[in-house]
């Protein structure tokens, strides 16, 4: 009996140990800093994948989630056909409800600080774990995400190469929930000069 339970033992936490993969092939991340902004991140991996090669990173939208947005997208078979690895990000419903990023808050979009710091370490994690190309590093998300996207590009722009915004909105176009829903709903106009200065803040 004690055998059992010793056994028992050894093997819940050596699966605690290991990061979790879900059934599409993503591959959980642990342990990749403080994770300021509470989130959760899973990675695809090729099977072929060459030497010093390149990293997507892969924000979702609202009420979405890692693996929806990787089969949704189609992103892992991109990474197959041309030797990439795709980084997805994933939120907490205990951060948000609707399990959107908080392109909102200010906390959240701040270099340092928040969700966009925890996003930055694990990139950084990942680029130096699989021995990535730091200068080929790239950030796209849709919706909510697209908008953590801007976040990213507008926060750690020496981190990315490039980056793609797909339905998002622009960096700092809000400070709390009302002012988030004017800019969705198209109520926060500025001249291109006040966006680089939010920009460059």
């Amino acid at each position: 009996m004690k055998n059992m339970f010793a056994i028992s033992l050894y093997l819940a936490l050596t699966m605690a140990a290991c990061p979790p993969t879900l059934n599409n092939g993503l591959i959980g991340i642990k342990d990749f800093g403080d994770n300021p902004g509470n989130l959760n991140g899973y990675y695809y991996v090729p099977e072929e994948l060459p030497a010093g090669a390149p990293l997507v990173v892969v924000l979702h939208g609202c009420s979405q989630d890692a693996a929806e947005m990787a089969r949704l997208s189609g992103w892992n078979e991109l990474a197959a056909d041309h030797g990439f690895v795709v980084l997805y990000p994933q939120q907490k419903r205990t951060n948000n409800l609707n399990k959107c990023y908080n392109w909102f808050v200010p906390e959240d979009i701040s270099k340092g600080s928040g969700e966009a710091r925890s996003i930055q370490q694990m990139m950084l994690h990942l680029v130096k774990e699989l021995s990535l190309d730091s200068s080929r590093v790239y950030v796209t998300g849709i919706s909510a995400g697209g908008a953590m996207a801007a976040v990213m590009l507008a926060t750690y722009p020496e981190d990315f190469r490039a980056g793609a915004v797909m339905s998002g909105i622009p960096y700092a176009a809000a400070s709390d929930l009302s002012t988030g829903l004017k800019a969705m709903r198209g109520e926060v106009t500025l001249s291109a000069e006040e966006w680089e200065a939010r920009v460059r803040h």
